[in-house]
Formats: C-alpha cells, structure tokens, sequence
C-alpha cells in the first residue's frame, strides 16, 4: 500500500480552530472521498508535541494500492477542484503544506 500524507506545518488563526475544522469536513472531506482508487481518507489534528517539534496542527492521510493509482488520483479533475477549494482553507491558516509519499510495511 502507499500513503501520501500532506503535512500542514505552522498555525491556524487564533479563533479559527472549529471554523478551519469544519471546513475540512464539509467542504474537502467529500472530494478527498471522491479520489479515485483512493483505499483509506484519515485526517489527524494535532493535540500536543516534543518541546521544540515543528508545529503540524492537522495531517492528512490518504492510502492506495499502487503508485499507478496515486498517480491517477492525482491526476484527476477530482484533485483540482479540490486544491481550489483548499485555497478557502489557507486563507485561515498561516504557513505552508509539504508531501510525503510513503510504502506501507507488510503488516503480517
């Protein structure tokens, strides 16, 4: 399996905390869904770190079969529409997203 997990590294606006949540669930939730051959959709907010850990107050993880089909999903008119719509998001967030793909170990 393959992970891509897009780290939000930096603060969201004092007082925007629910309001930037809420976005995420009802606005880029239902497209990230929508990926095609996308297997797992989970979004983790952060509740406390390391003194001196890089602040990532939300993270989200996507899984697929294969880097073919992340690659299609990120090719997909799915994926655009939800990158606009993710600018709705940044206007309540101060910094910057950073991409990591990853290979799932063998569980068993």
């Amino acid at each position: 399996m393959i992970v891509r997990q897009a780290f939000f590294e930096g603060t969201i606006h004092a007082g925007q905390e629910e309001a930037f949540k809420a976005y995420v669930t009802d606005k880029l939730m239902p497209m990230w869904l929508r990926f095609p051959g996308v297997r797992e959709v989970r979004v983790l907010y952060a509740i406390e770190r390391d003194d001196g850990a890089p602040a990532y107050p939300m993270v989200l993880s996507t899984m697929y079969d294969s880097r073919e089909a992340l690659a299609a999903a990120l090719d997909s008119p799915v994926r655009y529409e939800s990158r606009e719509m993710t600018k709705g998001l940044l206007a309540m967030f101060d910094g910057h997203i950073h991409h990591h793909v990853l290979d799932l170990a063998d569980q068993s």
